[in-house]
């Protein structure tokens, strides 16, 4: 079965990935060739026989070509990305030249000393090897890792089966052993596990990246259908735990605004669209600001959920500070309008305590959270209410007691009751008149 294509957006996201990743060769690199040319020149310095000069001096010019031109591979990573000219297609040769400049050292040194490739491994070059292959883990993508390793280890394996210099006598000393064919090839064949097992490091570590992206991706979705407040509780238990829902003490609080029907129907198009942004904007403002879960505008009205944590009290005062903060924000709006020479703006807000079901409700993409019962059915009729009444805020006695509020003090300056379909007995309310200006400080 073929292999469904990544999303866009998680492609965008690993090639950015990669690009930082060549980026860090690149300054890995620069950081590398300074420590070898510190080292050779600490090595390198002292006296010298005449005839070990010559040698020394080829030595030293391949080195320093060589270091030179490593050097400038890194700065041109390192500068592409931070210019923004760096593409993905520019790794593949970069990778290459990782393996090619670490195999020029070696076959310059066989040169330059006439050794055969058999000698190979005696030359200091030759343990750059490991360096490059591990960069290429850098870049976590397993297919440029395979390439790396096919070049390292072919290039070696080809070196050292180079003939030796005119000139050249084996030595019959104790080393001679160690430099033959079977050594050599058990040394590549060291270097390729290493190699292989590196390539398994490169898929694993693209396969964790990639489950990280989808994860945080997806997690991206749904907070762009759910409130942000939820995030602690997505990360807690998951979707599915969302899904299942829960019954809970909370706060529930309309907010309506009064004349809307009217005053909407003298508004051009992008003038109501501009309102209704505005009137939501206002009103995220002042949920957020008391920790208020908006469940959903409806138009000119939104429902604000305080959920219990643990702490009912600080929740239920909360629904009421949201309650006057929402007064105070309708009142600051409609005095900008009436400087502008447009029509005031009022609202009613109800607000009532007690159980309610929440949980993300809705297939695939399109999930909801949403909260319902008893009790958010009392507190969108308190709102209706506030008409009645003739109140800005009306809230249930139940809400007051858990905030710990004096329901008999101020700022409450109405008391009523009222019955509600489905309950048993009349519900104990208190209400708040406010400037009916539209003035919403509390008391």
């Amino acid at each position: 079965m073929a292999r469904a294509p990544l999303p866009v957006d998680t492609v965008r996201l690993f090639h950015q990935a990669e690009l930082r990743a060549e980026a860090l060769v690149g300054l890995l690199r620069m950081l590398a060739v300074l420590a070898l040319g510190l080292s050779f020149a600490l090595v390198t310095h002292r006296e010298t026989l005449p005839e070990e000069a010559e040698f020394l001096a080829r030595q030293r010019l391949y080195a320093l070509t060589m270091m030179l031109g490593y050097f400038s591979l890194g700065a041109f990573s390192l500068l592409g990305y931070r210019r923004g000219w760096l593409r993905i297609w520019m790794i593949w040769p970069a990778a290459a030249a990782d393996c090619l400049y670490f195999l020029y050292g070696v076959w310059m040194s066989m040169l330059s000393s006439g050794l055969p490739g058999s000698h190979a491994f005696i030359f200091p070059a030759v343990w750059l090897a490991p360096l490059v292959l591990a960069f290429g883990v850098l870049r976590f993508n397993p297919g440029l890792q395979g390439f790396i390793a096919v070049l390292t280890i072919g290039g070696l394996a080809w070196l050292a089966s180079q003939p030796a210099g005119p000139g050249f006598h084996p030595a019959n000393g104790a080393a001679a052993p160690f430099l033959g064919f079977a050594p050599n090839a058990m040394r590549v064949a060291m270097l390729a596990l290493a190699a292989g097992a590196l390539v398994v490091a490169a898929v694993r570590t693209r396969w964790l990246l990639l489950r990280s992206i989808t994860e945080a991706q997806k997690a991206l979705n749904l907070t762009r259908y759910l409130p942000a407040q939820l995030a602690p509780r997505l990360a807690a238990g998951g979707l599915e735990e969302l899904r299942r829902g829960r019954w809970h003490q909370a706060g529930v609080l309309f907010i309506d605004l009064r004349g809307f029907t009217a005053l909407s129907q003298s508004m051009a198009a992008e003038d109501l669209s501009a309102f209704s942004t505005e009137f939501r904007r206002r009103v995220a403002v002042v949920a957020t600001g008391t920790g208020g879960i908006i469940d959903k505008f409806m138009g000119d009205a939104a429902m604000i959920v305080f959920e219990d944590d643990g702490d009912p009290q600080k929740a239920a005062a909360a629904c009421i500070d949201c309650a006057f903060a929402l007064q105070r924000e309708i009142a600051d709006w409609s005095a900008q309008r009436l400087a502008r020479g447009v029509p005031p703006l009022r609202a009613g807000v109800g607000a009532h305590w007690g159980a309610v079901f929440s949980g993300v409700v809705g297939p695939g993409e399109r999930l909801e959270y949403s909260v319902f019962g008893d009790t958010v059915n009392a507190a969108a009729r308190l709102e209706e209410e506030t008409k009645r009444f003739n109140v800005s805020i009306l809230v249930s006695c139940d809400l007051l007691r858990v905030a710990g509020g004096d329901p008999e003090g101020p700022p409450w300056d109405v008391a009523a009751e009222t019955e509600l379909r489905g309950r048993d007995g009349a519900l104990a309310l208190r209400g708040w008149r406010g400037d009916r200006t539209g003035d919403g400080n509390r008391g």
